[in-house]
């Protein structure tokens, strides 16, 4: 398969062509031969490169701080705008003031709350309020572009961890969020996707023949990308996720959690994966050097599994076991939905709460319908 990268330079840089580009990219925004987005749009003929626009983690993906600066891209001069630095998370009218054309080039990994995706929709608006095209270069879905679940967000929880009223897990490629977000919050910008070649929605990322880069310092390999939109369902100042280990995403607990009872009531709840009560000490993030009990998620079946059900089944579970030590309310950004929590608050399983609001989802499968790209 091609990625839409790989497509653009097939075409000779046409859409682009005698204009001033600035890109939003990171790591993982290179060729098949390893050649980045930058180096590639600073050498095409009819090109001019005149900003580069990083998301979290920066233009390497490995910072892990809050507030990253701007600075000078030192293989090609190009002047390098964080867009998360200090509560900016938007260019401004004067990165922009030099630029014609944005591009968009960053893989993501099919989670609501990943920011790539909030950066995707951030960038289009400062698109569409200078008039600018916006191109994005499109990339697969790495785990995979069929699955769809969970509660959709509710407005009041859109943040720079949730966008658009979409489902946890959405199911759908950059190319195709740009166009739902186009069409449903109505950017009005002058949007085009180049189009990957090859890819089938039934792909997971290793299935693609693309090599792996790791979107972030926290998903380090695909199986970390297949648990995140569950796991991460945990995150707060109250339970580590692994963050501060070798297998972030893999591994969650705390001081005080009952690992061996949530081992037991867990297994066999959710197909596809197995839980092993193990203990671990974080040397960063939530419960740094303090030893912590905890399970470990085992990979079994990936097509049997069901991430968003892990995470529902999670959260239900830590309420169960832990009675006034778990606060849900600290991850309502994450869960973004009331009607959830309410559910979870009554006792029911994740399962449950997952059938009674079905209803919604069917709605916003329909409204997905209308800007897939792919087969």
């Amino acid at each position: 398969m091609k990625t839409g990268l790989e497509v653009l330079i097939e075409q000779g840089f046409a859409p682009l062509k005698d204009k001033r580009v600035g890109v939003v990219t990171a790591q993982t925004g290179i060729t098949e031969d390893r050649r980045r987005i930058i180096d590639v749009l600073a050498q095409a003929p009819g090109v001019k490169l005149t900003a580069i626009f990083t998301p979290e983690h920066g233009l390497t993906g490995t910072r892990q701080d809050r507030n990253i600066g701007d600075s000078i891209d030192e293989a090609t001069g190009v002047p390098v705008y964080s867009l998360y630095n200090e509560g900016r998370y938007r260019p401004t009218p004067e990165m922009l003031k030099d630029v014609d054309a944005l591009v968009f080039d960053i893989q993501q990994n099919g989670a609501r709350f990943l920011t790539r995706i909030t950066t995707l929709g951030y960038t289009m608006e400062a698109a569409a309020q200078k008039g600018i095209p916006y191109y994005v270069l499109d990339r697969p879905n790495g785990i995979n572009g069929v699955d769809v679940a969970g509660p959709l967000l509710d407005e009041k929880y859109v943040s720079f961890v949730g966008y658009a009223r979409i489902p946890i897990r959405h199911g759908m490629t950059a190319g195709e969020l740009a166009r739902l977000y186009n069409g449903e919050k109505k950017l009005d910008v002058d949007l085009h996707v180049i189009r990957m070649e090859g890819w089938k929605r039934s792909m997971w990322y290793d299935e693609t023949g693309l090599e792996w880069v790791n979107p972030s310092p926290n998903i380090r390999n695909l199986t970390q990308a297949i648990f995140y939109p569950g796991v991460c369902l945990l995150e707060s100042k109250q339970i580590s996720v692994g963050r501060g280990t070798e297998m972030p995403f893999q591994l969650f607990g705390a001081p005080w959690f009952k690992a061996r009872e949530m081992a037991e009531y867990l297994n066999g709840r959710v197909p596809g994966v197995r839980f092993v009560p193990r203990r671990f000490r974080p040397d960063a993030s939530v419960h740094k050097d303090q030893d912590c009990e905890g399970l470990e998620v085992v990979l079994v079946d990936r097509k049997a599994f069901e991430s968003v059900l892990l995470g529902m089944e999670l959260l239900a579970a830590t309420l169960k076991f832990h009675p006034g030590q778990f606060d849900l309310g600290a991850v309502m950004r994450l869960l973004g939905s009331d009607e959830a929590a309410a559910r979870l608050k009554r006792g029911e399983t994740g399962r449950q709460v997952l059938e009674a609001m079905r209803g919604q989802l069917e709605e916003f499968l329909k409204i997905r319908a209308r800007y897939l790209l792919y087969e």
